[in-house]
C-alpha cells in the first residue's frame, strides 16, 4: 500500500489539517473512554513538534447535518485534549470559510464535522473548502476509512498534499501484514451471534487462511451443518447449506475449519444459569449451546500456538457470563502466549481482551470495528484509495 507518509514531510510553518477519529462517549459534558484521543495523540504530537499550524476535526455521534447540537459538540474532547497538552485549545465552531488564524505549533479543534451540510454526502463544494484551509490534509481516522465523505475522501481529492497519519499507518501496516502478506499457517478467528453479518468476511478469510475457526452463535449453524442437534440454540437454519458450503470448500483446498467436538449447554440465557459440558453430539432438544468446551477449546489453543499469524474477530461462547466464558479465556490466553503475529479487532473482542487482561500480549489490536471487518472482506476503504491515487500523481 503505497500512500504518503505525514512522517516524510516537512510541515514547520504549515497549515495542516488532520481528521481524527474523536468520536468518543460523552455523558454529562465528560468524556468517558478516552482511548481514541489517546490513539491520535501521537499524530497530533507529531505535527505540533514539527510546528506545524494544526487543525484538527472528527465526528461525534450522529447530528443533523446543518444543525449544532450541545450534545454532539467536540467541548468535552476539547477539554480531554487540552488536559493531555497541558495548555488550552481553542474550539472553533464555523470553520468552513476559514477566517481563523493558527500559530506555529498551536493547535485548534474544529466543531464536530458532521454539523456541515455535504459532509456524509461528500459533497465537492463542501470538500474544496476544506482543502483550503490546509497546505497539508492529514487521514489518521481509521474508524471512517470504509466511509467516503467530505472530511474523510472529498477533501483528500482536492488538498494540496493529502497524506495517512501515524495511526492510519500503523493500522494498514498491520492489517496488510495479517492479511496481504501472513506468516503462515494462518488462523483466523470469526465469532459472533449470525453468520449472516459476518458471511462476506467467511467467504473471503476462508481462501486466504489454514484453519477457519468459528465460534458463538456462528459455530451452531456449522455445528448442524455437519448434522448435529443444537437445540434451542440461536442457528441460522437458511445459511446451513452455506457452511456446508464453505466446509467442503476449504477441505479441497487442505485447509479446514474445525467444529466443536464437545459444547457446554444451558437452558436459558441467564448470568446465573447453570453450565452443562456435554458432546456435541448429545445436546437435547431443550438446550442451548453458550460455549466450547474443554476438549474444543484445547485443540484451537494448540492450532493458535502452531500458527504463523492469527486474526481474531469474535467470542467463542457467551464470556460475559463466566461459567460461559472458559472457551474464550483459553483462546485468549494462546492468543498471549503464541509466537504468532496476532491481529485483534471489533468490540466485543476488545472487551474480552480486556477481560482477560492481555491487551499488551496481542500483536496489534485495531480500534475500528466497520473498517476492520471491510479490510477483513477484502473490500478496498474509499479513504485510503484516495490517498494511494495521490500518492501516484
Amino acid at each position: 500500500m503505497s500512500v504518503i507518509k505525514m512522517t516524510d514531510l516537512a510541515l514547520k510553518g504549515k497549515r495542516v489539517l488532520i481528521r481524527s477519529d474523536l468520536n468518543v462517549p460523552v455523558k454529562d459534558g465528560k468524556v468517558t473512554s478516552d482511548a481514541r484521543i489517546t490513539a491520535s495523540m501521537a499524530t497530533i504530537n507529531h505535527a505540533l513538534k514539527a510546528g506545524a499550524k494544526v487543525m484538527v476535526t472528527s465526528h461525534l455521534g450522529r447530528p443533523e447535518e446543518g444543525v449544532f447540537s450541545e450534545e454532539n459538540s467536540l467541548k468535552p474532547v476539547a477539554d480531554t485534549i487540552a488536559n493531555k497538552l497541558g495548555k488550552p485549545v481553542r474550539l472553533i465552531r464555523d470553520w468552513i470559510d476559514g477566517g481563523f488564524n493558527v500559530a506555529e505549533g498551536e493547535l485548534v479543534l474544529l466543531e464536530n464535522c458532521r454539523f456541515n451540510k455535504g459532509e456524509k454526502k461528500n459533497n465537492d463544494e463542501l470538500s474544496e473548502k476544506y482543502a483550503a484551509l490546509c497546505d497539508v490534509f492529514v487521514m489518521d481516522a481509521f474508524g471512517t476509512a470504509h466511509r467516503a465523505e467530505a472530511s474523510t475522501h472529498g477533501v483528500a481529492k482536492f488538498a494540496p498534499v493529502a497524506a495517512a497519519g501515524i495511526l492510519l499507518t500503523e493500522e494498514l501496516e498491520a492489517l496488510s501484514k495479517a492479511l496481504l502478506s501472513p506468516a503462515r499457517p494462518m488462523v483466523a478467528i470469526v465469532g459472533g451471534s449470525k453468520v449472516s453479518t459476518k458471511l462476506t468476511v467467511l467467504e473471503s478469510l476462508s481462501e486466504k487462511c489454514e484453519q477457519l475457526v468459528v465460534g458463538g452463535g456462528i459455530a451452531n449453524t456449522f455445528l448442524k451443518a455437519v448434522g448435529n442437534n443444537v437445540g434451542k440454540s440461536l442457528c441460522e437454519d437458511d445459511l446451513v447449506p452455506t457452511a456446508q458450503a464453505l466446509i467442503e470448500k476449504m477441505k479441497q483446498r487442505g485447509a479446514n475449519i474445525p467444529i466443536a467436538v464437545d459444547v457446554v449447554v444451558g437452558k436459558k440465557f441467564d448470568a446465573n444459569e447453570p453450565a452443562v459440558l456435554k458432546n456435541a453430539g448429545d445436546v437435547a432438544d431443550d438446550d442451548m449451546i453458550f460455549d466450547i468446551g474443554p476438549k474444543s477449546a484445547q485443540e484451537l489453543a494448540d492450532i493458535i500456538m502452531k500458527a504463523g499469524t492469527v486474526v481474531w474477530n469474535g467470542p467463542v461462547g457467551v464470556f460475559e457470563f463466566d461459567q460461559f466464558g472458559e472457551g474464550t479465556k483459553t483462546i485468549a490466553k494462546a492468543i498471549a502466549e503464541t509466537s504468532a503475529f496476532t491481529l485483534a479487532g471489533g468490540g466485543d473482542t476488545i472487551a474480552a481482551i480486556q477481560k482477560y487482561d492481555i491487551y499488551d500480549k496481542v500483536s496489534y489490536i485495531s480500534t475500528a470495528g466497520g473498517a476492520f471487518l471491510e479490510f477483513l472482506e477484502g473490500k478496498t476503504l474509499p479513504a485510503v484509495e484516495i490517498l494511494e491515487q495521490r500518492a501516484r500523481q
